[in-house]
């Protein structure tokens, strides 16, 4: 049975897509299947992994909203074993859309129930939101893992994620887990960036990965290349990082 997670934050650029696509890549080559959800209507994790959103005919938008068939949504990446379901920026109305519909809050958990025992893992990546997808893709996951940017505002708004964390728990989602906290854009030279990762591991002390990931420009290069980072640069900081990552997560089941 494979492992559902979410990658969240509501404050916007701090990795999340970014480890997605590259914890995502990473863990296929350590021979995991695994299948990355883009649950952000920017559907950067589709074209970071080469999907034509332009050309998609089925997106997790048609599952989600026409409840068409989510193996259809699925494409095929430059790594075997790695599969994403592309997303679509009408995803943006989405959540007007779900307003009136049955059990809106469990709908992602229904679309994935069928793919759990094809993956070791499933990766959601949430939008800068707190919104409906967001409390869907939580709703449906096993655990989240919370990119955390080491620079001075990195702790704002975390409060709020934890609270909505804490109502999923408790209303919709009994066994969602925090999987761990990860510092992301890490300059080891800025002193502010030291402080941030103290600041962090003090408040979540072993929640929080001890893998960092530090600013790394091949990072930001290899989305253009619609290719993760180990594809476009497997000896750069970033590519080893995640690869760290991945080792630490598959020791942490």
């Amino acid at each position: 049975m494979g492992k559902i997670i979410a990658l969240a934050n509501q404050k916007g650029g701090v990795g999340k897509t970014t480890t997605t696509i590259n914890l995502a890549a990473s863990l296929a080559t350590m021979e995991k299947k695994v299948l990355v959800v883009d649950a952000d209507p920017q559907a950067n994790a589709s074209s970071g992994l080469g999907v034509d959103i332009k050309q998609a005919d089925c997106t997790i938008y048609e599952c989600i909203i026409d409840g068409a068939d989510v193996k259809n949504a699925i494409h095929d990446t430059e790594i075997e074993s790695l599969k994403i379901i592309s997303s679509h920026i009408n995803l943006v109305g989405a959540e007007i859309e779900m307003l009136n519909l049955p059990n809106r809050e469990t709908i992602l958990k229904k679309v994935l129930e069928p793919l759990k025992n094809e993956y070791d893992y499933i990766l959601i990546d949430c939008s800068p939101s707190l919104g409906l997808i967001t409390v869907n893709a939580l709703t449906a996951a096993d655990s989240v893992i919370i990119p955390v940017q080491a620079e001075y505002f990195a702790l704002e708004g975390i409060s709020k994620l934890l609270n909505t964390i804490k109502i999923i728990k408790s209303k919709l989602n009994p066994k969602l887990e925090i999987e761990g906290f990860l510092l992301t854009m890490y300059d080891s030279r800025l002193r502010q960036a030291n402080q941030i990762y103290d600041e962090v591991k003090k408040h979540f002390q072993e929640l929080v990965f001890q893998t960092v990931i530090q600013r790394n420009v091949k990072l930001s290069e290899a989305p253009s290349y619609g290719i993760p980072t180990i594809l476009y640069d497997a000896d750069s900081a970033g590519s080893k990082n995640y690869l760290a990552l991945a080792k630490e997560l598959i020791q942490r089941q």
